[in-house]
């Protein structure tokens, strides 16, 4: 159980993709590999998963793909699923 959200956008490619996804933080969390939050990026946007794990680290997570979806400059909706 946990949240899940939405992000509806034009999401960004190529080398933009490959920055954004090395700047989210690590989904896991050591020694115990506990997912904290995982992710996907579909053609309409981005997905995050929030499994309640370390608020502060999904948090960030969620900033990051949020930060991306609004520097496109094309509308963006998030939806809590």
């Amino acid at each position: 159980m946990g949240r899940e959200y939405k992000i509806l956008c034009t999401p960004v490619k190529g080398a933009a993709l490959q920055q954004l996804l090395h700047r989210l933080p690590p989904p896991f969390q050591r020694p115990q590999m506990h997912e904290i939050y995982n992710y996907r990026v579909d053609e309409d946007g981005y997905y995050l998963i929030d499994h309640l794990v370390d608020r502060s680290v999904a948090a960030s997570g969620l900033q990051i793909l949020l930060d991306a979806a609004l520097s496109t400059g094309k509308p963006v909706t998030v939806v809590e699923l």
